[in-house]
């Protein structure tokens, strides 16, 4: 399953990087494509994951989920 999520406030590889380790981590998460210059995240998943859940991943990297 792949979930697109737009993230505010990357804006070079480092930022990318610190997105993908960050929402990585979460239980389920199988793959993580960051795209800095649209700020999107698609994060491949075993199951749908809680939007709380990449949210407080996003938000411990240093940056914010927009809907």
């Amino acid at each position: 399953m792949q979930t697109t999520y737009s993230v505010e406030g990357m804006t070079c590889g480092h930022c990318a990087a610190s997105v993908k380790e960050e929402v990585s981590e979460i239980s389920g998460v199988t793959g993580v494509d960051v795209d800095v210059d649209s700020g999107a995240v698609v994060v491949s998943s075993d199951s749908k994951l809680d939007t709380a859940t990449v949210d407080a991943a996003v938000v411990e990297a240093g940056y914010r989920l927009v809907s």
